[in-house]
């Protein structure tokens, strides 16, 4: 399965993109860090992201989660994924969406582009309701994209995710399937 755009290609993560995914991990370590769990050395490995990666394939097949990783078109160059998890079915047909783009892709417009699709994507093909995506308060990038992909604020929940070591307020938001 791949989705294409003007200028990216998302496809489904595999355990063959261990070592993409590493090298693009490492040069966007510092740019990640504030807004993910606190990573170890450990994670920072070839091992360490096939197991990973295997267990997305795992959460795929099971129809509980979508892992996208993010090519330039016409290059071989990973510029960031997407994840949609945590698919829950029956009457509340939803999701969590989580996101990161490369530093030197920043400001492009790049990652609009490709959620666009895959947001798209995933509520015709799955059929799912509600996307839920959720972001630290200061992280004013992630607020002007949701909110620019229709994504509503719900609101706040205090202490809601460990990242970078500390529990984290996050602001609750969600985009609700139109076609439905």
């Amino acid at each position: 399965m791949g989705l294409q755009t003007e200028r990216l290609i998302l496809r489904q993560a595999t355990r063959y993109d261990a070592a993409a995914l590493l090298d693009y991990y490492l040069v966007n370590r510092d740019h990640l860090q504030p807004w993910e769990p606190l990573r170890t050395d450990d994670f920072y490995t070839v091992d360490a992201l096939e197991h990973r990666l295997e267990a997305m394939e795992q959460q795929m097949r099971a129809d509980s989660a979508l892992h996208l990783l993010m090519f330039r078109r016409n290059a071989d160059e990973l510029l960031g994924e997407c994840n949609f998890t945590n698919m829950v079915r029956g009457p509340f047909q939803a999701c969590h969406l989580g996101f990161s783009i490369a530093a030197a892709a920043q400001g492009r417009g790049l990652m609009y582009e490709g959620l666009s699709v895959a947001i798209a994507f995933v509520l015709d093909v799955y059929g799912l309701h509600r996307v839920m995506a959720n972001y630290r308060p200061e992280n004013v990038r992630s607020a002007r994209l949701l909110e620019r992909l229709g994504f509503a604020t719900e609101g706040k929940a205090r202490g809601y995710l460990k990242i970078n070591g500390e529990w984290a307020d996050h602001i609750l938001t969600s985009r609700i399937n139109g076609n439905q």
